[in-house]
């Protein structure tokens, strides 16, 4: 009996927290009897699953070039997309899997053609806001409600994907519009509640829409008592204050983070993971700045001996980030951003209004009044009861598996 096959595409391979949720779902997949591949457009990693790799850094760079230029991002990569296509068409997949197809590499055009041909089941996991825009990835932050209806001058041009010239939003929606209504089979998955709202009132409402949260790996990320973190850094007695992001944009809150700072004595420690060497530079001196790491284990160390982890987003549908500090027995203070706050409740953690600096001291000095071992067991229990991998993992399975009957 031949294997199902399950294709996913995302634009890294087990990097960063859509590559790792794409390397599970695959691991989960192949552990159910399936063949499993992943596409992407860079960063390749080790995987459990077969890799291809779309285009070449060629190809991403005048991709990129195209975008900076003519705002025409996801319309690049032409050549790259029909050569990717020839291969699938090899590998007859019976689910296609979408993830962020947005990262200068595969060309929307040709591949929603192909799709559309070849009649495939589609799922389509939605980590952002981009499918739904003219042209940016979120649009909380500025307050734009334009994605509604109809696109047109962007507040957002010159942001990810940053275009410095031209503004085709307006073209980009319609676009978009009719190339992701054009699929018969297409089950969407937003990856909060928060986010299945967005989509119920996006172009895109008339089709199946199915939650499935983030999941954590709980055998990474986990308690654990025997860090070096703390000596390493000369931190032994501090109260530890911990942010992480892939990438410190503005919305990610850094610069509150800096004012925070301001608010803090000796006592406490705020530590940054994610940081370019530029950003690290710039550091006030009371935050210690630590770039990006692939590394999961180091990852779950820092949490693990961290006392709090703040999350002071503006935009956000389901941090993984959050899923990794209560796994690791560590609770959070976040802001009332869209699905941030959906991962924790009042063992586990406390939300505060947006830019509330004060709020975030206020918080903070609840829990370190209450002790960080007072929300471990909650924190550990939360996950465990909703966020495990191999649970909201197996929804995709079972989701691949009820498509194909």
């Amino acid at each position: 009996m031949n294997k199902s096959i399950i294709l996913q595409i995302n634009t890294v391979v087990n990097s960063g927290s859509t590559g790792r949720i794409a390397e599970e779902i695959g691991q989960m997949a192949i552990k159910a009897g399936w063949e499993s591949y992943i596409a992407y457009g860079r960063n390749e990693r080790p995987s459990s699953s077969n890799l291809i790799k779309i285009g070449t850094d060629k190809d991403v760079k005048l991709h990129g070039l195209q975008t900076r230029l003519f705002d025409r991002h996801g319309l690049g990569s032409k050549n790259a997309t029909f050569d990717f296509i020839q291969k699938v068409e090899k590998i007859k997949p019976d689910i296609v899997h979408l993830h962020n197809i947005h990262g200068y590499y595969i060309n929307i055009e040709v591949l929603f053609h192909y799709l559309k041909n070849a009649k495939v089941p589609v799922v389509w996991t939605f980590h952002d806001c981009w499918p739904l825009t003219g042209h940016c990835s979120h649009f909380m932050f500025v307050e734009c409600d334009k994605w509604k209806t109809q696109c047109y001058d962007c507040p957002q041009k010159t942001r990810y994907p940053a275009s410095y010239f031209i503004d085709r939003s307006k073209k980009n929606y319609i676009l978009k519009k009719e190339l992701f209504n054009s699929l018969s089979n297409f089950t969407l998955v937003p990856v909060s509640q928060w986010l299945s709202g967005i989509l119920k009132e996006s172009f895109l409402q008339n089709y199946p829409i199915k939650v499935i949260n983030n999941g954590v790996n709980s055998d990474v990320f986990k308690p654990s008592l025997n860090s070096d973190f703390r000596n390493k850094y000369g931190l032994k007695d501090k109260f530890i204050l911990l942010g992480v992001a892939s990438v410190w944009v503005e919305r990610k809150g850094l610069k509150d983070f800096i004012e925070l700072s301001k608010l803090l004595d000796s006592g406490y420690q705020i530590v940054l993971v994610g940081l370019t060497k530029k950003q690290i530079e710039q550091l006030p001196e009371n935050i210690l700045g630590i770039e990006r790491t692939e590394n999961v284990e180091e990852l779950a160390d820092i949490y693990s001996t961290s006392d709090v982890f703040i999350n002071p987003t503006y935009e956000d549908n389901f941090p993984t980030t959050n899923l990794e500090s209560l796994a690791c027995g560590t609770p959070v203070i976040t802001y009332n951003t869209g699905g941030s706050i959906e991962s924790i409740d009042e063992c586990t953690g406390i939300v505060i209004e947006q830019g509330d600096i004060q709020g975030l001291v206020n918080a903070i000095k609840v829990i370190e009044s209450n002790g960080k071992y007072y929300y471990l067991d909650s924190c550990k229990s939360r996950v465990m009861r909703l966020y495990k991998k191999e649970d909201r993992f197996k929804e995709y399975i079972n989701l691949y598996e009820n498509l194909l009957k």
